[in-house]
């Protein structure tokens, strides 16, 4: 597969599978076009990649190939530049496909028409950026401590008061643990970080309470002891998955399919610059004059050229040639 935003990418608009789709097509040609037809959207289109996984042509085949099929309707390379959400902005080089044969005023209007869409903007870090994105907040540091009780004659918070509240009353669960006033509060931070790791007054009663001995000298001391060594450990931050950003195309131009450039520096006419289209057009005339024979495919353009190794069995070779010239064997030769 391609890179994020690159690679195959229909045209749309498509007639249904049928067997006559390629049939104006050179068989080579009308083999690779089911082959590409077939790929799934986003595979990367290059032609040594395509080389790589076809199991009959080679490199140059392949680019060939794909030329042609260009010329026929069938493939172009748009270029579309894109603004993404964070105002990042690049290029990007896309392939796009369409089994139904096409005209070249269609795929014109087609790239007109890519300006101004909506386009998926998970692609990789952009070439220019006109601002920059918003700081996100800084999150709260994990080091660092409970948040203090209120100071005595001050009005607590929520969070301090539920804390107050909860050691308040664990008298009436358990009349052996009656904290004071002064208890209360220098226990509060500890009770209100107890809460923020998502524990209940329920929690914080029971962990106090639970299993004490008969007689309580100290209850703010076995209070804090009870409430330091039994924290709850602190609650893993869940990240939500950012949502992918958008981006928004503000001009697309045709791209040459042999040699890359676009339209922002020559003109580009059935997929092709006129370089590259003369070598394509020298390229059909002498396979139109028989100079080139379309059915023959050298070993260059094959992608695994057939090969056939003859294994020597070497010792047996060597007991030969030793025996040839009159020495004896190895085994019977003295030290």
């Amino acid at each position: 597969m391609a890179n994020p935003g690159y690679g195959k990418h229909l045209a749309g608009d498509e007639d249904p599978h049928a067997d006559p789709d390629f049939a104006h097509l050179s068989p080579r040609e009308a083999e690779i076009a089911v082959f590409v037809d077939h790929l799934d959207d986003g595979h990367a289109m290059g032609h040594k990649v395509l080389a790589a996984q076809h199991p009959r042509y080679g490199q140059q085949a392949v680019r060939t190939s794909l030329n042609r099929l260009a010329d026929a309707g069938h493939l172009r390379w748009i270029r579309e530049h894109i603004t993404v959400e964070d105002n990042t902005m690049r290029w990007v080089t896309r392939t796009y496909w369409s089994r139904t044969r096409r005209s070249g005023a269609w795929w014109e209007e087609f790239a007109r028409e890519r300006k101004g869409r909506i386009v998926p903007g998970d692609l990789r870090p952009g070439l220019a950026r006109t601002d920059e994105p918003e700081q996100p907040e800084p999150e709260a540091d994990p080091q660092a401590g409970p948040k203090p009780g209120p100071k005595p004659g001050s009005e607590p918070d929520s969070e301090a008061s539920t804390s107050y509240l909860t050691l308040a009353g664990i008298r009436e669960a358990d009349p052996r643990m009656s904290l004071s006033e002064s208890d209360c509060r220098s226990l509060a931070s500890l009770a209100g970080e107890w809460l923020s790791r998502g524990a209940t007054p329920g929690d914080i009663t029971r962990a106090v309470t639970e299993g004490l001995p008969v007689t309580v000298n100290n209850p703010g001391g076995l209070a804090r002891n009870r409430l330091e060594n039994k924290m709850p450990p602190k609650k893993a931050k869940i990240r939500q998955k950012a949502a992918p950003r958008r981006a928004r195309v503000t001009r697309a131009v045709m791209a040459c399919m042999d040699c890359d450039a676009d339209e922002r520096t020559t003109e580009i006419k059935g997929g092709m610059c006129p370089d590259c289209r003369a070598g394509f057009e020298a390229a059909v005339a002498a396979e139109e004059a028989g100079l080139l024979d379309v059915g023959y495919v050298p070993d260059t353009f094959l992608a695994v050229p057939d090969a056939v190794y003859e294994v020597v069995d070497v010792p047996r070779r060597a007991a030969e040639v030793r025996s040839a010239a009159g020495l004896p064997p190895r085994a019977e030769r003295a030290l």
